[in-house]
């Protein structure tokens, strides 16, 4: 069995650190399959009634950008028929919901190289239904994708699974051991370029997906940036840098997250780095965002905020907080600064959206723009007017 881990710092914890291997992406190692062809792996994702929902955010991700698998399908009885394009964004794609396993297999025409558990339960665990389906696609000669907390590689029955199937299980969230780990070591400091963590007022909010959307505007504006991912979901999507943080035991999450930094800026020679967000600095229930802001001491804060949203997800008595107080509590946490506010348009129409971005700019003085419905310039815009050298990185690849 081959357990493939999130992210591979290579040394102990000692001042001098050596650089982080990349994660594995398609464009750099192409999926191989058993007669020793190379081509990019297919999977279906599993997301039963949750698709297009908060706890499929997994799925909802790999349909909107997915660099290390070609997704053929994702599987939600209750969608099925649909295009998903059309569920997330309102554009089609041409991958169908499909109503089950053998419906999914049907549609695909072959097996395909992977099945991935595409929910983010709360529980970070398995149903005993969802077991039994997991055990059927290995038995169909699927390998797995696995980024729940529960760790499949370590189930005995798993495990006999992956020997009988001839197939791996890839646990994205397990950890490596301790003394593979590093603590800080306050290095950082020899990253030169803008590093800009997107944080949120709540959990899945969208941090991820407008994390994605600045690093290609700014790639795509000529400024070189790279992105580190800190959740499953990033990693399963291709990051070519990550750490699932909230994997890793406190000791180490600001030192893991320092080395995968200074990692990717000696090996890219990035202009920019952007850290993707988990939880919120004032959730009760998350400390993510204090290892991320302490391990990457972020130059500037991309805000991500819900307008419509009035309790926290999954704590239906927890009031959401204002962007004013998240970013009073970031700035008074962290040495930095938050440089815009990005709006997830969730239960929101277009005019409530241009109404949301127009108040939040008067009352925070403050850039405010929606990742996905707005020009991706705005994100462009946003970042210059925080760190104006770019501009001349900006023109010098004209």
């Amino acid at each position: 069995m081959l357990v493939v881990p999130p992210v591979v710092p290579l040394n102990s914890p000692e001042p001098t650190l050596k650089p982080v291997t990349k994660t594995q992406d398609v464009k750099s190692v192409p999926f191989r399959t058993r007669e020793g062809d190379s081509r990019v792996a297919t999977a279906i994702v599993y997301c039963e009634a949750n698709f297009g929902d908060i706890d499929g955010k997994t799925a909802n991700g790999l349909i909107r950008r997915s660099e290390k698998y070609k997704i053929l399908s994702v599987i939600d009885s209750e969608k099925a028929g649909l295009d998903t394009g059309m569920i997330l964004d309102n554009q089609p794609n041409a991958i169908p919901v499909c109503r089950d396993l053998a419906d999914a297999l049907e549609q695909a025409g072959s097996v395909p190289d992977f099945f991935i558990f595409g929910m983010a339960p709360s529980s970070g665990m398995l149903s005993k239904h969802e077991r039994g389906l997991v055990l059927e696609a290995m038995s169909h000669g699927m390998n797995i994708v696995n980024g729940l907390h529960e760790f499949l590689n370590d189930d005995p029955v798993f495990a006999a699974a992956c020997i009988s199937s001839k197939v791996e299980i890839l646990d994205i969230r397990k950890p490596r051991d301790k003394k593979d780990l590093h603590l800080f070591s306050g290095r950082i400091a020899e990253v030169t370029c803008p590093v800009i963590a997107v944080l949120g007022t709540d959990c899945a909010i969208g941090k991820r997906t407008t994390a994605n959307i600045i690093t290609s505007s700014l790639n795509e504006a000529g400024i070189k940036t790279v992105m580190i991912g800190t959740g499953q979901t990033g990693l399963i999507q291709g990051a070519r840098y990550g750490v699932a943080l909230d994997a890793v035991p406190s000791q180490f999450c600001a030192g893991e997250l320092e080395a995968t930094v200074l990692s990717a800026f000696e090996n890219e020679s990035p202009d920019v780095i952007v850290v993707e967000g988990q939880g919120a600095l004032s959730h009760p229930a998350f400390s993510s965002t204090s290892f991320i802001l302490r391990g990457c001491c972020p130059n500037g804060v991309v805000l991500q905020h819900a307008p419509r949203r009035s309790e926290r997800c999954d704590f239906e008595k927890m009031a959401m907080p204002t962007p004013a107080s998240e970013i009073n509590l970031i700035e008074t946490f962290a040495d930095t600064k938050i440089i815009g506010l990005t709006i997830n348009h969730e239960k929101m129409n277009d005019t409530e959206v241009s109404e949301s971005i127009s108040q939040y700019e008067q009352e925070l003085g403050i850039p405010v723009t929606d990742a996905l419905t707005r020009s991706s310039e705005n994100l462009v815009e946003m970042v210059l007017a925080a760190f104006p050298t770019l501009k001349r990185t900006q023109v010098a690849c004209a």
